[in-house]
C-alpha cells in the first residue's frame, strides 16, 4: 500500500546565521533517506516544495470558493515537501517517516493513498 508522508516544518528554522548550514544538513539527510529508499527496492516518489509564501489557497464556504495568497493555515508550520512510499503496512510507513530529517519543530503526517482501483 502507498502512504504519503507530508513534511510539515517551521520554515523560520532556516533563517538567521545558521540557517544555510541547517538547510545543507537537512538536504543531506534527505539525500541519505533517498539512497535508503532506492536501496530497499521499493517504489517511492517525492518532492521539495517552494516556500509557503509562494502558495495559493482556495477556501470554500457554503460551496463558494475564494482565492487567497499563502497556505492559509492556522499554524506556524508549513508543508515543505512529501514522499510517497510503498510500505507493507502503517508500521512500515512510520519507520520510513521517522527517517525524515526534521530540524527544530515540525511533524510528518502519514496518510494512506486511496488506491486507484477502489
Amino acid at each position: 500500500m502507498q502512504y504519503m508522508l507530508l513534511i510539515n516544518e517551521d520554515e523560520s528554522a532556516y533563517a538567521g546565521e545558521n540557517g544555510s548550514q541547517l538547510m545543507e544538513a537537512t538536504l543531506a539527510g534527505h539525500m541519505k533517506l533517498i539512497e535508503e529508499l532506492v536501496a530497499s527496492g521499493r517504489e517511492w516518489s517525492g518532492n521539495r516544495l517552494k516556500d509557503a509564501s509562494t502558495a495559493t489557497t482556495i477556501r470554500y464556504k457554503d460551496g463558494q470558493g475564494s482565492v487567497h495568497d499563502g497556505p492559509f493555515a492556522e499554524t506556524h508550520e508549513e508543508l515543505g515537501g512529501y514522499y510517497i512510499v510503498d510500505a507493507k503496512d502503517l508500521d512500515d510507513a512510520i519507520e520510513w517517516a521517522r527517517k525524515i530529517p526534521m530540524p527544530g519543530n515540525g511533524g510528518v503526517e502519514i496518510r494512506p493513498v486511496w488506491p486507484e482501483e477502489e
